[in-house]
C-alpha cells in the first residue's frame, strides 16, 4: 500500500473507530458507576457530577496511558 492517500484515510477510519470504542466504554462504566437507580426525564445532581468526574478521569486516564505509549 504506497498510496498516501489511502493510508491517510485508512489511519482516520482507524481514530475513528478508536474513539467510538473510546466512547462506548467511558458510557458503560460511568453509567454503570453513577446511575443507581433508574433514571427519570433528567439526572440528579449527584448523578450529574458522578458522570462528569468518571468522564473526566477517564479521560485523563485515556491520555496518560496514550502517552506512555508514545514513550516506549
Amino acid at each position: 500500500m504506497d498510496n498516501p492517500e489511502m493510508q491517510r484515510f485508512l489511519q482516520q477510519e482507524q481514530q475513528k473507530a478508536m474513539m467510538g470504542e473510546m466512547v462506548a466504554k467511558l458510557t458503560s462504566v460511568c453509567w454503570d458507576k453513577c446511575i443507581t437507580s433508574t433514571p427519570g426525564s433528567k439526572f440528579s445532581s449527584g448523578e450529574s457530577t458522578c458522570l462528569t468526574n468518571c468522564a473526566q478521569r477517564f479521560l485523563d486516564m485515556s491520555v496518560l496511558i496514550a502517552k506512555r505509549f508514545e514513550m516506549q
